[in-house]
Formats: structure tokens, sequence, C-alpha cells
């Protein structure tokens, strides 16, 4: 009986982990897709570029949200690797894992002040909103505690490591890493979301047929 339940719990972890693979990659890319005037190659600069992104835009903050749901899978994806990895890339998954997962509470930090707190303001009368346009700034400038924002870029860092312990261990193909590693890298850019959706493309073409392929491994 106890041999079963082990079995059982191996299995859904497992498939955790597989499933995992494929689809945060989907769910970073769809939430990028979903911003407005998504081929401006503007970066965000001014609390009226804010404005003009989010306020009554509901997909914006579906979008964000999606973003958001998806740190949970970043989490088991990373927390997998480091199990995964126990030869010569194990101190890259380790080291990618501890630094990522910190990277991960961030976007989810982010995301939380870009949806939750954003999309409550599209619940105030128009002439009110209008006169805190001049303090929404200070979320643009990341002033406050949200200078702990700029540590963002520690998820690609820690994912780009653990990418090539994968490689190291030949686990994943040296095209596939490439590709993630290219991906991640385009997700470090000033608020161009077209940029970042090249780099979610990039990151599913790479993730995803590895995610197959575990899942398809028994």
């Amino acid at each position: 009986m106890n041999f079963i339940k082990t079995i059982t719990l191996e299995t859904v972890k497992k498939r955790g982990f597989d499933f995992s693979i494929i689809l945060f990659p989907l769910m970073l890319l769809t939430g990028f897709l979903m911003h407005p005037n998504l081929l401006e190659m503007k970066p965000l600069q001014t609390a009226e570029q804010l404005v003009e992104r989010f306020h009554n835009n509901a997909i914006y903050h579906i979008g964000h949200l999606i973003v958001l749901f998806a740190v949970p899978f970043i989490i088991i994806v990373m927390v997998g690797i480091m199990n995964l990895l126990q030869g010569k890339g194990k101190k890259l998954g380790f080291w990618g894992g501890v630094i990522g997962i910190f990277g991960a509470f961030i976007l989810a930090v982010d995301k939380g002040a870009l949806c939750l707190v954003l999309s409550s303001f599209d619940t105030i009368p128009n002439n009110q909103f209008v006169e805190l346009i001049p303090y929404l700034q200070v979320i643009v400038d990341k002033a406050g505690l949200l200078f702990i924002l700029w540590l963002l870029p520690l998820l690609p860092i820690g994912a780009i490591l653990q990418t090539i312990g994968l490689m190291k261990e030949k686990i994943m193909s040296s095209w596939q890493g490439s590709f993630i590693i290219l991906g991640l890298l385009l997700l470090n850019n000033p608020e161009i979301e077209l940029i970042s959706s090249v780099g979610g493309l990039l990151m599913c073409i790479g993730y995803i047929p590895w995610g197959i392929k575990e899942f398809a491994r028994k």
C-alpha cells in the first residue's frame, strides 16, 4: 500500500513538473501579447504612458494576472531542475534555482503592483482619476520600496544558469538551450512588450519540446 502511495506521489510530482515546463512559457507569452499597442517600440517612462496602457483596459489587467499566476509554475520548474541536475550541472542548478526563485517572487510583487493595484484605479470616477495621474509617476520610477523591482532580472539570470546546467548534462539539446537563453536575455528590456513577446516566443520554442519529451518519458 505504501509502495502504491509512493508511486502515485512520484507520478504526480513528475507530471506536475512536466506540465509546468510546458505551461509557464505559454502563460508568459500570452501575458506579453495582451499588452496594448504591442508594436510600439517605446519604453515606459511617464505616468501618461502608464495610464494609456492600463486605464479601463481589462485585457491589460488579465494579461498581467496570467503572468502572476505563472509564478507558481516557474517555481515548480526551478525546484524540479534543481533536483534533476546531479552531475556536472549540479551547482548551476542549485544556485540558478536559488537566484531564480527569488526573482520569481519579485515577478509576483511586480505584477501585484501593476495588476492588482492599478486595476483598482479603474474603479475611481474619471474626474477624480485625472487628478491622480501625475502621482502615478512614482510607480513608473519605482519609488519607495518599489525599488526592489529592479531585482527582477534575477529571474532570467537564474533560469539561464539552470539552462546551462541542463545543456552540460545533455538533458537539453544545445539548440533548445540557445533559444531559451536568448529569449531570457530579451526579457531584460525597458518595458518594450514587443521585445518581451519575442523573448517569450523563443522560450516557448525551447521549453515546450523539452516539456513534451519529459512528459512522454516514463
